[in-house]
């Protein structure tokens, strides 16, 4: 199963330093029953950029309760076996929890498919965002609008590999 791990730069470091996504359990995206609901597409590709998405914004959230962390949100995506990621029955339908899953343990970063991360012309919009999510959960348009002018920057795609430069280890 593809999961997608909300991060920050500082936890991607983090993850290359301990070469573990997570020590379980922890949280991350994947195209769900509930998603597929949601969605309305049978494009698995399509769903897994909504799974992607809803990283993304769970990114966001990460990045307000780490206000040193520079204001790009990264996501890996990562195959798990079968099983090692479940959804919560008990949020299956909150409609914050689209596609959320719970992955059981550690997951080896060297197992990442890719990363997915903000380009630096992102961090201002992103900044803003991270300040707008709150009052966007709680319905004020407005906050919305700012949130999803930082989903319309793409993430960029970088091999595993690259980790060590996204992180400023190279």
């Amino acid at each position: 199963m593809r999961v997608y791990v909300p991060l920050t730069l500082p936890g991607l470091a983090e993850a290359h330093r301990t070469g573990e996504l997570g020590t379980g359990p922890f949280v991350a995206y994947a195209v769900t029953p509930a998603l597929r609901e949601w969605y309305l597409s049978d494009d698995i590709e399509e769903l897994e950029y909504a799974a992607l998405s809803r990283a993304a914004l769970a990114s966001l959230r990460q990045l307000a309760a780490d206000p040193g962390a520079p204001r790009r949100r990264v996501v890996v995506a990562v195959d798990v076996p079968d099983g090692a990621a479940m959804p919560d029955p008990d949020r299956g339908l909150d409609p914050a929890a689209l596609g959320e899953v719970r992955v059981t343990g550690p997951v080896p970063l060297a197992k990442a498919a890719a990363v997915h991360a903000d380009a630096d012309d992102a961090e201002e919009d992103v900044a803003a965002a991270v300040t707008a999510v709150p009052a966007a959960d709680e319905g004020d348009d407005d906050a919305q609008f700012v949130v999803d002018g930082a989903e319309d920057h793409e993430l960029l795609w970088y091999a595993t590999q690259e980790v060590p430069a996204l992180v400023g280890l190279a």
